[in-house]
């Protein structure tokens, strides 16, 4: 049978089941769209067998033929577009959106990566294929408070202050999630719940305490908001424990405030492989056997396990009374009424999302707000002397840094595939005139002992040792992942760099299992030290002369590996890759570098020589920063920093760029803040771009070139030293984030520069009685007294005066982004609640004490000690006191 055909069918009779049944016959209940979601859930849950109960309870659940459940994956992501499924719309980094501080912006966001996950799901379905990443529920988005810039998964968060967090949360929450009353868009995940923010080294045993206050006012707000405002349909557990108790694992946490306290009716999955922590030597050790961390789990409210535990411990939980199942039977309702509630078993045309089409991914529509949301989270820091913007018609341009030319910093993790991207060098050389010398070298490594690593290149790369006029490897095509039978074609490949996309190689069918054979030989022109590798999905094998160099199975994601080699030049080495794609983004990467190579800086110095004006593109990678990663070198542990100044053989760099006397533009990428104290005192302009996305290097080329006017805000505080900072493990809020820092910060938290300039006048905040609940209106005139147009965020904090020292020095309140003409003038409206001037006591309970307090309203902090030169963050502020019954104001 043809093969589309064949699969147009299946489609077809999994989604006329619901409608074959009532169409004939009564049916079973849980097949009859006109009861409830729980009716259905529980009607179905109630026929299964304990063991087909217990397989559903995995996140790769088993199709279950007689009551016609099809096998579903429950892992997939979205931090900021679809990850991990080919082609996909890659907007910046979780922290960079933050920096727009645009809650609109990010509901547009969520609502363009639903789309896209919703086309891509159906797509999928079409094609038989129900792996992992080709699901509808998604574990984003990552909410916890990014207290420590140490933190190597703080890029996945949305800063440090737990307003802003729960604002961008709950706004990506309802774009994914959509707003059909009988169908979920998709099934958002607010993770990791709770207080949970590294040290990713210790995540599987630190045991984390924290005061009741610290908890009711930094860590659970932005949790709480997804609940109560956005309804979200799930949560994950985190890693660590909690006042002793694991996290997964939790009946504070799990049933005391998420169900009880905040009414939850979501389910609950946890962090993969979280409750093997459990029992497993050297972590937590609260359960003593598999069985009893099962039970364990369930029991507390877990129901959905990322990992192995369950199935099959759950068995033995309850033949040995550890477990009832009827416990099992309510974590199972909770499971199949989500998947009830996204419609898996009703008809498409019943279903409202089912139609989008797939044409819908990395549509132009989407690459433009890709581009919007770029340019809208840069940070400008500093730009002394109105340095910037560049002209075009600059004469000659140095761009220089290990991070000008690196896709790969554009994306952080968690990431998708683009159809677009350009380096920021390659966005520079789009940007000017013709007559414009653009310079580049790459200067340094990112840090001291990390090696920079790209495709092999053809030159490199002989089929034969017996032609050295013939470039490439030999590829044999197979039509299944196990190098099975006769390849279906074969081919000289002129190097080893594919990302196939949508279309895999063999069959032309998006993810279509197929495998790779190429053979032939390598051989280099300088002898030395080479870092070989590859950087593939799902699988590879690297042989060098008959010796297995490296080899890596089954990741969830592309990975990279190298390994250093000792090469002589003139000589044919033979090369033998294997590698097998079964997934959903077949890519594969023959990859080397140098990591002994000296010249680096040399080369940078000669080009700096050449130019007029240096860009320099710096900062942190996504090798360097992220998740548990095997990273130990100068700087960076396993996925965390141990220091956070920028790594020293770029600092050493830029001070001998500046040396030159050439101005330095320094263009900073990374996840997180960094300590740039001599950089500020010496470079006449700093721009901050995060992990910006696909459209990351024209948006930054757009901002120093001034056809964007940089608006983005700092969502954390940059410190000037890590000694300003208390012990990474140390969970207590004091002396940490905006709130609770008494030093002096390099850049505090909201700042940011414009090549415009924004006044504030007539602050008008309404008497009001808080004891009655009744609103506080604010309002304020903001003028663009520049001669530009641009973008500001007007920021509202509260402070409690004469607060004792655990009290927060300030709060933000409220935030709006806000665009206005070169010399325009609007006046801006709040609605301040009475909850926003209470507080929590020492039971963790909100109160609002009588006393004096502050309301500001400006471009950033009221803070006296941060220059409000050239219009910079300038700021307003009123007085008011509370007696108990009214508000008086002085």
């Amino acid at each position: 049978m043809n093969r589309f055909l064949k699969n147009y069918l299946g489609l077809l009779a999994f989604w006329t089941i619901p409608l074959y049944s009532y169409a004939q016959t009564p049916g079973p209940a849980y097949l009859n769209p006109a009861l409830s979601i729980q009716e259905r859930a529980g009607d179905l849950v109630s026929k299964m067998s304990l063991q087909e109960k217990i397989s559903q309870m995995r996140y790769d659940a088993p199709a279950i033929d007689r009551l016609g459940i099809p096998a579903y994956n429950w892992w997939n992501e979205c931090l900021h577009g679809v990850g991990r499924a080919g082609i996909a719309t890659v907007f910046p980094q979780a922290i960079g959106m933050a920096a727009s501080f645009n809650e609109p912006l990010m509901f547009h966001i969520a609502t363009a990566i639903s789309d896209e996950a919703r086309a891509k799901h159906h797509k999928y379905l079409s094609l038989e294929s129900r792996n992992i990443y080709q699901g509808l529920t998604f574990w984003t988005p990552n909410i916890n408070i990014f207290r420590d810039p140490r933190w190597g998964r703080g890029q996945e968060t949305y800063g440090e202050d737990p307003f802003l967090t729960g604002r961008m949360a709950v706004n990506f929450i309802k774009g994914l999630q959509g707003d059909d009353p009988r169908h979920l868009k998709l099934v958002a995940t607010a993770k990791h719940f709770a207080v949970h923010s590294g040290p990713e080294s210790t995540r599987h045993s630190i045991n984390v305490n924290v005061s009741e206050r610290d908890l009711r006012e930094t860590y659970l707000p932005a949790f709480k908001l997804t609940v109560k405002e956005s309804g979200v349909a799930s949560i994950m557990c985190a890693y660590n424990r909690f006042r002793d108790e694991a996290c997964c694992g939790s009946n504070l946490l799990l049933k005391s405030v998420l169900r009880d306290e905040w009414n939850f009716d979501g389910y609950v999955v946890s962090d993969c492989w979280a409750i093997r922590d459990f029992f497993e030597p050297d972590r937590h050790g609260v359960s003593a056997t598999a069985s009893e961390a099962a039970a364990l789990a369930v029991r507390s409210g877990t129901d959905l396990n990322c990992g192995n535990v369950y199935d099959p411990y759950l068995m033995e939980a309850v033949e040995k009374g550890q477990i009832a199942e009827a416990e099992i039977d309510q974590a199972l309702v909770r499971l199949f009424a989500a998947r009830f509630r996204l419609g898996m078993f009703d008809q498409p045309e019943n279903v409202r999302w089912a139609s989008i089409p797939y044409d819908v991914v990395g549509s132009e529509k989407h690459r433009q707000l890709a581009l919007q949301s770029s340019r809208e989270s840069i940070v400008l820091l500093k730009n002394s002397d109105k340095i910037l913007p560049i002209s075009k018609e600059v004469s000659k341009l140095a761009v220089i840094g290990p991070n000008a030319d690196d896709y790969q910093v554009l994306l952080g993790n968690y990431h998708g595939t683009s159809k677009h991207m350009s380096t920021v060098l390659e966005a520079i050389r789009n940007k000017v005139s013709d007559q414009t010398r653009i310079y580049y070298a790459q200067g340094s490594e990112p840090a001291k002992g990390v090696t920079v690593l790209k495709a092999v290149p053809s030159t490199a790369l002989y089929p034969s040792n017996r032609d050295a006029t013939s470039h490439g490897l030999y590829g044999e095509y197979f039509d299944n992942p196990s190098w099975e039978g006769t390849p279906a074609f074969t081919r000289v490949d002129a190097k080893v760099n594919f990302i196939w996309k949508d279309k895999t190689p063999v069959s032309g069918i998006m993810a279509d299992a197929f495998s790779v054979r190429w053979t032939g030989f390598i051989k280099v022109a300088e002898s030395g030290s080479y870092e070989l590798g590859m950087n593939a999905c799902n699988g590879a094998k690297l042989f060098i002369d008959d010796s297995l160099l490296l080899s890596f199975r089954n990741p969830h994601h592309p990975t990279e590996i190298a390994k250093a080699v000792e090469l002589e030049a003139g000589r044919f080495y033979k090369v033998k890759i294997e590698m097998f794609s079964d997934g959903s983004d077949p890519q594969s990467h023959f990859i080397w570098g140098r990591p002994d190579e000296g010249n680096y800086e040399k080369q940078a110095l000669e080009v700096a020589a050449n130019a007029d004006l240096i860009v320099a593109v710096m900062g942190l990678t996504p090798h360097l920063e992220g998740e548990e990663m095997p990273v130990k070198v100068d700087g960076f542990d396993g996925g965390d920093r141990t220091h956070i100044r920028l790594p020293e053989v770029q600092t050493r760099l830029l001070q001998k760029l500046h040396a030159t006397g050439k101005p330095v533009v320094l263009v900073l990428l990374g996840g997180s803040s960094i300590s740039i104290q001599w950089e500020k005192e010496n470079l006449p302009a700093i721009l901050h771009a995060w992990y910006p996305g696909e459209f990351g290097g024209d948006a930054i080329a757009d901002v120093i070139f001034g056809d964007y006017n940089p608006s983005g805000r700092l969502p954390l505080t940059f410190y000037q030293k890590i000694e300003d900072l208390p012990d990474f493990e140390d969970y207590s809020m004091k002396g940490r984030t905006y709130r609770y820092f008494n030093g002096t910060p390099l850049y505090p938290f909201g700042y940011g520069q414009s090549y415009t300039q924004f006044t504030y006048s007539k602050m008008k905040l309404s008497p009001g009685s808080l004891q009655a609940g009744r609103k506080i209106q604010l309002s304020v005139e903001v003028s663009n007294a520049g001669a530009r147009d641009g973008d500001e965020v007007v920021q509202v904090y509260i402070r409690r005066e004469n607060a004792v020292e655990a009290l927060p020095l300030r709060s933000l309140k409220a935030f709006r982004r806000i665009n206005l003409k070169a010399g325009e003038t609007r006046r801006i409206n709040f609605e301040l609640d009475p909850a926003d001037f209470a507080l929590a006591n020492e039971s963790g309970v909100f109160t609002i004490e009588p006393g004096q307090y502050s309301v500001s309203v400006g471009g950033g902090q009221p803070i006296t000690a941060i220059p409000s030169a050239s219009g910079l963050n300038p700021f307003l502020i009123q007085t008011l006191r509370y007696n108990g019954k009214t508000i008086e104001f002085p």
